[in-house]
């Protein structure tokens, strides 16, 4: 691998670790704990690892722990800090007893499956200390489902003497350790699972997760180049940006990066879905705020869109849940369609059986839009929104509003698009102060979680505002965060999501601003993502968090 000259720097950065994990720990049990919701059938399904108490972890005196084997997984999407959870682990189980190892398997989950694996040792893992991505070991999408999945990858965990399995993920990574834990812990087996919470998008969170790892860098990352974007806009006068921002379920990125650079308008899904919004509705939003800048002679601006919008908005929720159904894998209707290789006869076909209100939606739409929408589905038999052109959606629809608007006096300025997508972008990019220390600590706490014996654990480290010496480390039951949810036709156990809830301090403030800022020419140019310099520039966590937290 070759080093770059700010990889070399990085590398020597030592990341800060709470307080109470910087000898040894005391283990201090707090209340017993129950599901979110659906108590009973979470309580059915997981007897063995339901109802665990909270634990925290407070500095003690020292203790002698017994080697550990640990075998460690990447799942599903890049996050920014996945490598120093991973040096976090590594650290941390050398600490606990020199003779610990480490094992990473190869390519996400299947690797368990597969029995990839390689042992990370010092010369591997100082390699990647405070980089980016997740190249280490490499991360992929398998999910863990099934016990002859759960049986090969014991049968690898046995021969390794791994006695434990960390799962570094999302809220279905998560639900697949969980399920896991209990799997094991009903057979006995003698294998701790514990989970790490990863996603940019930030929806995986509650009071004992505050945020999910790799949601700093990247909104940090996003707003850079949104205050890019929103200093080319004022310098040319000519253009209307609409970027879409990553996020398919919440909208806690685009809120995030909203609070960071102040765009004129911010659309937020789950406002659009709770005052039932329609299309038009946004678009004349839109066209309006569009409408009153030409007014004031400025002819640009920028706005910032949710990746998962269009799943929000009450007609093309009911028009993709339909589309979800009739397209779904195997079924008569799918065979059909994908027999013709005319578009316009297959968009003809689907018309055709959709219910006369989403036939009319889908009709209406650009041509290349609804062709997006009888893409395959993923893995959860599910619209893939991210192939979803929304930004170029809205960007033809508020033209046309404005040229109606035009013939009714009402609209007599110029408008002109730039369409950006963001998303990649962020995801592998070195992790910010912020993440380098927090990922490290949940890597490092784990160590502790598998030493104090705990499995269906996640790694939890709070008071994330506060000095990093005086984070509280511990950790939280996965089954605590779980209800259930239809997937696939079937009720099943997973986390419950977080969203952005309309009555948290960081939604009301941008609401309150919002007026201001969509007529007003008010941008914030954040600049690169800081490593080094004063701690209140380098060192900050996100304003979601900050206004979340401030009591």
């Amino acid at each position: 691998m070759t080093i770059s000259a700010l990889q070399s720097a990085r590398a020597k950065y030592q990341p800060k670790l709470p307080n109470s994990l910087k000898s040894s720990v005391k283990l201090v049990e707090g209340a017993k704990t129950q599901s979110v919701a659906d108590q009973d059938a979470i309580q059915k399904l997981f007897p063995n690892t339901y109802g665990m108490p909270l634990i925290t972890f407070e500095a003690g005196e020292k203790k002698q722990y017994p080697a550990v084997n640990v075998g460690v997984i990447l799942s599903g999407g890049q996050a920014p800090g996945g490598h120093n959870v991973i040096s976090g682990i590594f650290d941390g189980v050398k600490n606990i007893n020199p003779n610990s190892k480490l094992y990473g398997f190869l390519g996400g989950p299947g690797g368990l499956v597969d029995h990839k694996y390689v042992e990370l040792t010092a010369e591997i893992i100082d390699e990647y200390r405070n980089t980016g991505g997740f190249d280490i070991i490499g991360s992929g999408r398998t999910k863990l489902e099934e016990t002859a999945q759960f049986d090969k990858g014991e049968e690898i965990l046995k021969q390794l003497g791994i006695n434990a399995l960390i799962i570094i993920g999302g809220d279905d990574s998560n639900t697949n350790a969980c399920v896991l834990a209990e799997y094991y812990a009903a057979k006995n087996s003698g294998i701790q699972v514990i989970g790490c919470p990863k996603t940019i998008d930030g929806d995986l969170k509650n009071d004992m997760i505050e945020t999910s790892f790799g949601f700093d860098t990247a909104t940090k990352v996003y707003s850079e180049l949104i205050g890019n974007i929103e200093r080319d806009a004022n310098s040319a006068k000519k253009y209307w940006h609409f970027i879409k921002l990553m996020g398919r379920s919440a909208s806690h990125i685009g809120l995030e990066c909203a609070l960071q650079t102040q765009p004129n308008i911010t659309l937020i899904s789950e406002e659009v879905e709770l005052k039932k919004q329609t299309l038009s509705e946004i678009v004349d939003y839109m066209a309006g705020i569009v409408a009153k800048r030409a007014a004031n002679g400025e002819n640009f601006g920028v706005a910032l869109i949710p990746e998962g919008l269009v799943e929000f908005v009450p007609e093309m929720k009911a028009l993709i849940a339909e589309l979800n159904d009739l397209l779904a894998e195997g079924s008569e209707t799918e065979k059909k369609f994908k027999s013709f290789t005319d578009k316009a006869e297959g968009r003809a076909f689907v018309a055709g059986i959709l219910s006369a209100e989403s036939a009319k939606v889908y009709t209406s739409l650009p041509s290349g839009i609804a062709d997006q929408l009888t893409l395959d589905r993923d893995p959860h038999g599910n619209v893939q929104v991210s192939l979803i052109e929304t930004e170029k959606l809205l960007g033809e629809m508020v033209k046309k509003r404005l040229g109606e608007m035009k013939k009714e006096g009402k609209f007599n300025g110029k408008f002109g698009t730039q369409y950006h997508f963001f998303g990649y972008e962020g995801r592998c990019a070195a992790p910010s102060n912020f993440d380098a220390d927090y990922c490290y600590s949940l890597g490092y706490n784990a160590s502790f979680l598998i030493a104090e014996g705990k499995t269906g654990y996640m790694s939890s480290v709070r008071n994330l505002t506060a000095p990093a010496a005086e984070w509280i480390a511990g950790g939280v039951p996965v089954t605590m965060m779980m209800n259930m949810e239809r997937r696939h036709g079937h009720m099943k156990p997973v986390i419950q999501k977080a969203l952005v809830e309309l009555e948290s301090a960081p939604f009301k403030y941008l609401a309150a601003n919002r007026e201001k800022w969509a007529i007003e020419t008010s941008f914030v140019y954040p600049g690169p993502i800081q490593y080094w310099g004063p701690t209140e520039v380098c060192d900050q966590p996100t304003k979601t968090i900050t206004l979340e937290r401030t009591k």
